[in-house]
């Protein structure tokens, strides 16, 4: 596959299946466990330059120098946040376009040892546009490669590597929709899932939707054990028409149906993301109509209020009215919990990825 913007004969790694790196290093004249030799070294050791791979022949390191790259990735800025949990990273693409992926550091009770998971984009920008979210605000510039998604994972391996740890998630929730670049996106994902390379398991990704639903569809037929979390916000067509514009395709009937055939397929429940705006979404009526309407779907409702962008108008919903909201869905037995904020104080939270350098902030 090659590189948008490099021309046809630059062939990005990270863009390849294990067939297809196969292919290529015959094409070369080169044998066959060469490319099993290759793979270990982009997944296992987290090589981005040929010349390090030390057990290929010195002519294959310069073919590969010559006309591959891994990813296309380029770091700009790191950010972290204050309490050390999340860490935000600008990356610059070949063609000059940027985004951002996020580090989240997770441990609790319920399962020992931490947990390390990559929020990772699969678009420059989003052509959903919901009003509340920054990136949405951008438009659509152009789908992410496979190898540009897996280099955002792989960058952050290796700086738990060298720490002593691991990736241990994957949340498709960045920038962009990522059922909208779905051959991209399961790509990347059966990449980096592979047995021989970084050896995540299909239920260690979520991939999060504001509702395509061909592509819930597509899930459910084809990435078994693969998460799967819904952008609702919303009880009612009329008022998520407002807030996720997708809403006016995919009606909630539709995506609700496409829902229940996710869990019959797979027999993973949904998560149902709920952004609560002060005043919009957020009354005991609101919370009602919610229950009513997930009343029969094996789900999970996660409650978020919302996470403050430039140039929105909305505000948060306060901690008393998320609380009464949680209650209220409590009461009615769907299951919920009220989200932690993370990286909210570096603009790494929930809408607020945008590709941009943040100034002002801890580096």
């Amino acid at each position: 596959m090659a590189e948008e913007g490099r021309g046809d004969r630059v062939v990005d790694l990270l863009s390849l299946t294990r067939d297809e790196l196969e292919r290529l290093v015959r094409a070369w004249g080169a044998p066959r466990y060469r490319a099993d030799q290759i793979w270990h070294w982009l997944y296992r050791q987290g090589a981005q330059d040929p010349q390090a791979m030390a057990n290929l022949p010195a002519t294959l390191r310069q073919r590969l120098a010559a006309e591959t790259i891994v990813g296309g990735l380029e770091p700009l800025q790191q950010i972290d946040s204050e309490d050390g949990l999340t860490h935000k990273v600008l990356f610059g693409l070949a063609d000059g376009a940027a985004i951002e992926a996020v580090l989240m550091h997770y441990g609790d009770e319920d399962e020992p040892g931490e947990r390390h998971t990559v929020c990772v984009s699969s678009q420059v920008g989003c052509p959903i546009g919901c009003a509340f979210c920054a990136t949405g605000q951008q438009g659509r510039r152009r789908d992410l490669t496979p190898g540009e998604i897996s280099a955002q994972v792989l960058h952050f391996e290796r700086t738990l590597r060298a720490a002593g740890a691991h990736v241990t998630n994957v949340v498709f929730m960045g920038m962009g929709e990522p059922l909208l670049n779905r051959e991209a996106v399961w790509r990347a994902i059966r990449n980096l899932n592979d047995a021989d390379g970084l050896r995540l398991g299909a239920r260690r990704f979520t991939i999060s939707t504001a509702g395509v639903v061909p592509g819930v569809l597509a899930m459910a037929a084809e990435l078994h054990g693969v998460g799967l979390a819904v952008s609702l916000h919303a009880p009612d067509d009329a008022l998520r028409d407002t807030l996720v514009p997708l809403n006016r395709r995919y009606p909630l009937k539709e995506l609700l149906a496409a829902c229940q055939q996710y869990v019959a397929s797979t027999g993973r429940r949904v998560t149902m993301e709920y952004t609560l705006i002060d005043g919009v979404n957020d009354t005991d009526r609101h919370a009602r109509r919610t229950a009513e309407l997930l009343s029969g779907l094996m789900c999970h409702v996660n409650v978020i209020p919302l996470n403050p962008t430039a140039g929105c108008a909305y505000e948060p919903s306060p901690p008393a009215r998320v609380a009464r909201f949680a209650q209220g869905l409590q009461r009615a037995g769907v299951p919920v919990t009220i989200r932690q904020r993370r990286g909210v104080d570096v603009q790494a939270g929930c809408g607020q990825l945008c590709g941009q350098y943040v100034a002002d902030v801890p580096r």
